[in-house]
Parts: structure tokens; C-alpha cells; sequence
């Protein structure tokens, strides 16, 4: 009874296989599309790095300030192949799915432990995928924290994907050797493979359809980030210069809870911790200090960037004036009570950087409350995300 059952199951399988198949689909295909999915995945997770570690920073490492343009260019980098890897996935889970039904689903523990690794591998993938798209979008519908459970299982990505790679590098090597006209269909059918008709795609085509597609999704979402091409800009959620004062927003002063509350009558900035003389200073003191303008790109962990132009106090010099010793490390905190981001730390190499500014302008006019108003943080290479609004306290903690 059970010999029936199996038997009449592998033909279920065999029929479905069948009804699948595709003259496009074969191994060479499969590791020509693994390759690029490899090498995207690789680019996303070093890029995906430096933003982890800026964000951050684990005790020993203290950031560079320069250049300037750093940060910018690897979170560019990072979502735009990430954007380019979604048609590379789905075409490469497309060439490889029939052999999910391969029978008997396992033939050793070897065998098991490898088909384990390759279901981690698809997971993470499909995983790191979603919630980065979803992430780019705006749209967080899963129940936990975005930079974390990414940051986790990127690493979960790298672990399955070395594992697949040190067990199928040498076959990947011979079928890249095969033309992809002579290479077997995958599955083999019973009968003759199917041949595409002469309207139907080549698999060179095919690829090279993939390759244009990842491309083009790439084309019309990098105009957040590069100027050039912000009018094709269809998929971008941020486009550099729209947003008040001509620069775009992610947390508005509504959000973090200020709507009604910024008043320059009542603001002080409290300058305390390791110094010699605690300050604690009106907007217009503020003001009065020596002032200078920068231009700096302010860019967020999802991929969108503008250049800007703001003009305050060097926080080098504010920390001068209070005797802060050189070298020292210090919190940035918001007048918002609560969020994640309402207080960040600025380490050495940045607080010491003449482009560190606590800005209360922007673009010649003061700050709009959605931009930080009456002052907020604007430090080169930097995450939007650590660019402190709404500043109140400035808190020397020594070196």
C-alpha cells in the first residue's frame, strides 16, 4: 500500500515537472543567474556593512569624517543593487524550482544538510528582499525592528551562500565552459526537450532580459540619489529637492511630537558633561556666535540624497568655548521625548571636523520645523538618521 502511494506520487511529480518545463531553463542558465545574484548579494552585504557599523559603531572603531561624499555613495550603492538583484532572484528561483520536487527529497545526511542550507539560502534571500524593498517604500508591516532583523539576517544570507557556493563552485565552473545553446534542459523531460519557437525567447535573450530589468528598476529609483536622472525617478519615495525648503523629510515635527512646541523665546541649548564652564545659550546667543556655511550631502539609510547648504556654529568651536578637551566624544540630544533616533554620538574625527556644524540655517533661511528647527546636527559622511533635529543638549563625555 505504501509502495502505491509513493509510486503514484513520483508520477505526480514527474506529470508536474513536465507541465513546467522550459526550453530556457537548464544548469548553465541557473549559474550564469547564480553568478550575478552572487555578485550583487556580495556588493549589497559590504555596503550593508559600512551602514551597520556607522550607525553603529562598535567601541574600537571611530568613523572617518571624510570624504565627505562616503556614506552617500556606499548607501546609494547598497539599495540600488539591491534594487537590481529583485529580477536576478526571481529569475534564478524560476531556473532552478523543478528540482524542489526531485524524489526522494533527500538521499544521505550530506545530502539533507545541503538542501538545509539551500532552504536558508532561498529564505534569507526572498527575506533580505522584501523588507529592503519594503524599507525604501516606507512600509514596515512586520512587526520588528527593520535595521536589526536585516542586519541579522544578512548574515544568515552570507552563511548559506558560502556554503552553496563551496559545494557547487565546480560544477558552476563547467557549466559556464557549456554554450548556453548545447546545454541540457533541467529537468531532463522523457521525451525531446522542448524547443523555443522561433518567436519565443533564446536563453540569451532570457538573460539578457533579466540584465535589462534589473537595470532599468535601478534607472528609475537611483534619481533619489543621483540629480542626473531624478526625472525618471518613477519608483523613488524621496526625490532630492522636493520637501520643505526644497529638501526632502522623513520624520516631521509632528511626528516626533513638536507641533506647537518650538519656541524661540523658550529654547536653550544646554552644553554640559566634561567641560569647564557648562553653557546654556538662547537662539539668539546662538545666533551672535561666529557662524559658517557648508555644503554637505545629508543622506538616509534608504537611499535618498540631496546636497544642502547650512550655515551655524561649528561644534568644534562651541565645544572650545565651554573647555571640552580636545579628543572628547560627545551625545547630541533632541528636544523630542521620545524615537529611537533622538539622541546621537559624535566621535572624535567628527567633532573635531570644521564641517560639523550646528546648523540654524538652511539655504540662507532659518530652519523649517520639519528640518530641525531652531538647530540641529549636519556632519559630513554621516547618516540622516545621526543628524540630531530639534538639538537641546549637547553632552561632552570626555575622550
Amino acid at each position: 500500500m505504501a509502495g502505491h502511494a509513493t509510486a503514484t506520487l513520483i508520477r505526480q511529480v514527474s506529470t508536474l515537472e513536465r507541465r513546467f518545463s522550459s526550453g530556457l531553463r537548464s544548469p548553465a542558465v541557473a549559474a550564469r543567474l547564480g553568478i550575478a545574484l552572487g555578485v550583487a548579494f556580495g556588493i549589497c552585504f559590504l555596503t550593508g556593512l559600512v551602514s551597520h557599523f556607522m550607525q553603529h559603531p562598535p567601541d574600537w572603531l571611530a568613523w572617518p569624517s571624510r570624504p565627505v561624499w562616503l556614506y552617500r555613495v556606499t548607501q546609494g550603492v547598497h539599495v540600488l543593487t539591491g534594487i537590481a538583484s529583485v529580477p536576478l532572484l526571481l529569475a534564478k528561483l524560476w531556473s532552478v524550482y523543478p528540482r524542489l520536487f526531485t524524489w526522494p527529497p533527500f538521499r544521505s545526511i550530506a545530502h539533507a544538510l545541503e538542501r538545509g542550507f539551500v532552504l536558508l539560502l532561498v529564505v534569507a534571500a526572498l527575506s533580505q528582499v522584501v523588507t529592503g524593498v519594503a524599507n525604501i517604500a516606507y512600509w514596515y508591516p512586520f512587526p520588528f525592528f527593520f535595521t536589526t532583523v536585516h542586519y541579522g539576517v544578512a548574515w544568515l544570507l552570507v552563511a548559506g551562500l558560502v556554503v552553496h557556493v563551496a559545494h557547487k563552485w565546480r560544477q558552476a565552473r563547467d557549466e559556464l565552459r557549456v554554450p548556453l545553446r548545447e546545454a541540457p534542459h533541467t529537468p531532463p523531460p522523457p521525451e525531446s526537450p522542448p524547443v523555443p519557437s522561433r518567436n519565443g525567447l533564446t536563453r540569451r535573450q532570457f538573460l539578457g532580459t533579466v540584465g535589462v530589468a534589473g537595470g532599468l528598476l535601478a534607472a528609475v529609483t537611483a534619481g533619489e540619489a543621483i540629480p542626473g536622472l531624478r526625472r525618471i525617478a518613477l519608483l523613488a519615495p524621496r526625490v532630492g529637492d522636493i520637501g520643505p525648503q526644497g529638501l526632502p523629510v522623513n520624520r516631521t515635527a509632528a511626528a516626533a511630537g513638536l507641533a506647537g512646541r518650538l519656541d524661540e523665546a523658550t529654547y536653550r541649548l544646554r552644553v554640559t558633561g566634561a567641560v569647564t564652564r557648562e553653557l546654556t545659550l538662547t537662539l539668539g546667543e546662538l545666533a551672535a556666535l561666529p557662524q559658517v556655511t557648508v555644503e554637505l550631502p545629508i543622506t538616509c539609510v534608504e537611499g535618498w540624497s540631496a546636497n544642502a547648504t547650512w550655515t551655524g556654529v561649528r561644534l568644534r568651536d562651541l565645544l572650545q568655548r565651554a573647555g571640552a578637551r580636545p579628543g572628547s566624544r560627545v551625545r547630541v540630544g533632541s528636544l523630542q521625548r521620545g524615537g529611537r533616533y533622538r539622541e546621537s554620538y559624535v566621535d572624535p574625527p567628527h567633532a573635531r571636523d570644521p564641517l560639523t556644524v550646528l546648523a540654524l540655517r538652511l539655504g540662507g533661511e532659518p530652519l523649517a520645523p520639519d528640518h530641525g528647527y531652531p538647530c540641529r546636527l549636519i556632519a559630513p559622511n554621516r547618516p540622516g538618521v545621526l543628524q540630531t533635529k530639534w538639538v537641546g543638549v549637547v553632552e561632552v563625555l570626555g575622550p
